[in-house]
């Protein structure tokens, strides 16, 4: 058994040759997908590493149990000289009873690691149709979207996997009371799952539990502004669900109560926590049961069986809210691998099977070379990278007009690359949920309104236009005098006071 000073001392030494492995992977020569996620991994795999052995160094310092100092104090005594051969003797004896025993060196341990790294062709398990890493393989979650009957419906016939990978965040769009069903919370909480596990294997090195952590934090703010895409603040709804009560001392017979109206008697109702239900008289009755009682004379069956309330409701509301926004963040991450899995659909969908079995054997051959050439791509223009990983040409760059970027004050400053791109954006969630920030719907009128300034004028000048088309009773409203001449209302008053009529 090592002493307590031993393992401290290994422990350092641990650290810093895991620093080392780091650096050495870090700035090793990665050029293909593959080489770039394994190289992730064994990074994430070492840094783990190093965190539980400085966690280990940080416990010995800390020396509760008082044993690193009492072995600091037994060697540093006047009786130094029996503390070495004592320990001596047990490591002599170790080595004994274990003959055959071989440590490995902890450098030989991480030089093979290191060397091995060419030998790793598969470290993470992805689908055929992930194609390691590249590409999303959402059709579970694209099937199981398909049989929400209440948030589809008949439309269903008419979505394509394509339109799915186009809209599967569009959480916004659906209303709040379909969204409260065991299956639209199970086919979010698959999907969460899926995303997530998604980016650990994609982006090893990514902090997620840090960015989850903040993102909570900036949802319990949304959500208590109302700014959740999709969940807007209720106000009106408070009255409904705690009623309103209403004073039987001023009311003579059950019949002046039920001259209130069936929602006023829910109401009161409602307040006293009894049983809203059921026909006027009815109602009226149940009240009529409670004037002059206390609460404990009350006769119990009247009282309706508690279930939570609102509250139970609105946790049910942030939960999957909660669910959404963490969908939000995760696409956003994933950006690049969405564009791209749409590409490879739509590629696919304009081929015909033939054509699919020779593009399948074109990326294995493909990939193989990969694995091969370690040379990195010549892109000087830093152009984007077509289907086949490779840059686009230029004159398609410039025809596309992928040279222009286009700023969006509503979306929070974002850039858009390319007129299609930008064009787009006015009909997703992000642009949305800027107009509605601002207190404006989303409508055809505000198309290609960039600016928060120019938006707000539009709205106002918007707001005066339909302010005018009202009908105004002064002006339009005609009348007729004795002698039969038509003039409006306002002319036919002041006629009518000056005595001119």
């Amino acid at each position: 058994m090592e002493s307590i000073l031993e393992q401290h001392r290994g422990q350092h030494e641990e650290r810093e040759r895991l620093e080392n492995a780091m650096v050495r992977e870090l700035i090793a020569k990665r050029s293909t997908h593959r080489e770039h996620i394994n190289s992730d991994q064994r990074v994430k795999y070492l840094l783990d590493r190093y965190v539980d052995v400085t966690k280990k160094v940080k416990e010995l310092y800390d020396d509760k149990n008082g044993s690193r100092k009492a072995e600091i104090s037994a060697i540093s005594a006047s009786n130094e000289f029996n503390e070495f051969y004592s320990r001596l003797r047990v490591i002599r004896d170790f080595y004994k009873n274990n003959p055959n025993e071989i440590a490995i060196p902890l450098s030989t341990e991480l030089e093979q690691f290191v060397e091995n790294r060419d030998n790793e062709l598969y470290l993470v398990d992805f689908t055929d149709e992930e194609s390691y890493g590249k590409f999303l393989d959402l059709n579970e979650h694209f099937h199981m979207y398909l049989n929400l009957k209440n948030i589809v419906g008949n439309s269903a016939s008419k979505i394509d996997y394509l339109s799915y990978l186009n809209t599967f965040d569009h959480f916004y769009v659906i209303p709040k009371n379909k969204k409260f069903s065991a299956d639209y919370q199970k086919y979010l909480e698959s999907l969460l799952q899926y995303l997530e596990g998604y980016i650990v294997r994609v982006k090893p090195l990514m902090p997620l539990e840090d960015i989850i952590k903040k993102l909570k934090i900036d949802f319990e703010r949304m959500w208590e502004t109302g700014q959740v895409p999709g969940w807007p603040k209720e106000t009106s709804s408070v009255l409904s669900n705690t009623g309103a009560p209403l004073d039987l001392n001023s009311f003579n017979s059950k019949s002046e109560l039920a001259s209130l109206g069936l929602d006023r008697l829910k109401s009161a109702l409602i307040a006293n926590g009894l049983k809203c239900g059921g026909s006027l008289e009815e109602r009226a009755e149940r009240l009529w049961k409670t004037k002059g009682k206390s609460m404990d004379e009350i006769d119990p069956s009247l009282f309706a069986k508690k279930k939570g309330g609102i509250f139970k409701d609105i946790e049910k509301q942030k939960q999957i809210a909660l669910m959404e926004v963490q969908i939000y963040k995760y696409i956003d991450i994933l950006d690049e691998q969405r564009q791209t899995t749409k590409e490879n659909v739509q590629r696919k969908q304009a081929r015909t099977a033939g054509e699919r079995e020779d593009s399948e054997e074109e990326v294995e051959e493909d990939e193989s070379e990969d694995d091969q050439d370690s040379d990195v791509i010549y892109n000087p223009k830093n152009l984007p990278l077509g289907w086949d990983g490779k840059p686009i040409p230029y004159w398609l760059y410039k025809l596309h007009g992928l040279n222009i970027s286009y700023v969006c004050e509503i979306c929070g400053n974002a850039i858009y690359k390319g007129p299609k791109a930008f064009q787009k954006h006015f009909a997703e969630w992000r642009h949305a949920h800027g107009m509605r920030c601002l207190g404006i719907p989303n409508t055809a009128h505000f198309a290609n309104v960039t600016k928060i300034e120019d938006a707000l004028a539009l709205w106002d000048k918007l707001k005066n236009e339909k302010h005018k088309e009202k009908f105004q009773a002064a002006n339009e409203e005609e009348y007729e005098d004795s002698q039969g001449n038509v003039v409006n209302k306002k002319t036919y008053e002041d006629l009518k006071r000056q005595g001119l009529l």
